[in-house]
């Protein structure tokens, strides 16, 4: 190598001929016939002598080339090949280059074991889908920091809080992904933007629900006996979500019992674990009247495909005057347990679908009390059929 650096002016290249020229300390040009190039750094490692490319000149200037080689001299002084490291560290580069879009996918697909319905329903991913990656998607997840994040969340932070909320654990979700695959991330930065965030200011509003005193009334309104009333009458007198009762298949009812399968319950993660719902004679009754509407099986069949959507229900308390929502009926019937019966507190849940008591309990607990359930389903159903000769509710149509 030779001692001497710095040999070339800028002028000198572009004027020189095709050939080899060397500009010293192992940096060299070899310049082509229609006046371009490339600059080549030559050092010697371990004995023997590496040819490491700088880029092409005129693209590269002669300054570049010289901060160029200069930093790659000082890595082969110190005993390592500078071409094996400028691999690595390109190597390194586009693994960080991963966009989040593409992580949110890998970390959506690796939990679909875990998520009802293998998330078909797309509720886990579309607070990713709409408040994150329309503005994140495209940039390296490993340049992501807190300030991103707050950017992207701050005009949903108050206003939709929920929303905002389940977006952030998501995202938090995608970056400890994005570390398990080995990328350069900062594993802290969700929790970093929920600090610049601040507090939320939302409020959370419960579902508006009829005093369970009053739903009796309702129910006996429900006279008409077109599907979506008929799939109201079954949605109170079991006190299921909306879910599993619109998706009733006929082949899911066994005498006096259907038997919801565990992907449709909410919450429920093992899925060997079914839920059985006994069904009162009022139940069995409204069953046997919805039978005509059921089309491929399904009991709630929609009007032209399908099966009714969770509007309908809604939509038809709205046309009745009325505030509160089919999931408040769970509530109702809640309320009446507690304050009308003397069910214990296991057996009200369970009517409910609800997992209480700590691991330790559940792991020993090994009844559904089903049969204690069949008995207060039973008392519900008398309840919603029995007139109110004490009290008269009026209820529009």
């Amino acid at each position: 190598m030779s001692r001497a650096l710095n040999k070339f002016s800028a002028q000198t290249v572009k004027a020189a001929d095709a050939g080899k020229y060397s500009d010293g300390g192992g940096l060299w040009i070899f310049k082509n016939d229609v006046g371009g190039g490339k600059w080549v750094l030559r050092v010697h490692v371990h004995g023997r002598r590496r040819e490491m490319g700088l880029g092409a000149y005129p693209r590269v200037s002669l300054k570049e080339a010289r901060l160029e080689a200069d930093k790659w001299r000082r890595v082969s002084q110190q005993g390592t090949d500078p071409i094996k490291q400028r691999q690595t560290a390109q190597r390194n580069a586009e693994r960080n280059m991963h966009l989040l879009r593409d992580i949110a996918i890998d970390a959506f697909e690796s939990r679909k074991a875990e998520l009802k319905g293998d998330g078909i329903a797309g509720r886990w991913f579309s607070p990713l889908e709409l408040h994150v990656l329309p503005k994140l998607g495209k940039v390296p997840v490993s340049e992501i920091d807190q300030r991103d994040i707050r950017d992207t969340l701050a005009p949903i932070w108050h206003e939709k809080a929920s929303t905002a909320q389940k977006a952030m654990d998501r995202l938090r979700i995608c970056i400890r992904h994005a570390a398990a695959l080995g990328l350069d991330v900062d594993i802290q930065a969700v929790d970093k933007a929920k600090a610049l965030l601040g507090k939320q200011r939302h409020k959370v509003q419960n579902i508006p629900a009829l005093h369970w005193k009053d739903v009796p009334a309702f129910y006996q309104s429900l006279s008409e006996g077109t599907v979506t009333e008929l799939a109201l009458r079954l949605l109170i007198l079991t006190a299921v979500r909306s879910s599993p009762l619109r998706f009733l298949h006929l082949d899911q009812i066994e005498g006096d019992v259907w038997t919801i399968p565990a992907e449709a319950m909410k919450g429920r993660k093992d899925a060997t674990s079914d839920f059985k719902v006994p069904l009162s004679s009022e139940a069995l009754a409204v069953i046997e009247q919805a039978r005509p509407f059921a089309r491929d099986g399904l009991l709630f069949a929609g009007v032209r495909r399908g099966v009714i959507s969770d509007a309908t229900m809604s939509k038809y308390m709205d046309r009745r005057g009325i505030a509160a929502r089919p999931h408040g009926f769970r509530s109702s019937f809640r309320d009446w347990t507690a304050e009308a019966t003397n069910t214990p507190r296991e057996v009200a849940e369970t009517c409910l679908g609800h997992v209480s008591g700590g691991s330790v309990e559940l792991a020993y607990r090994r009844t559904d009390f089903l049969e204690q359930r069949r008995s207060l389903m039973d008392r519900w159903g008398r309840k919603l059929t029995t007139p109110d000769k004490e009290k008269v509710i009026a209820i529009s149509r």
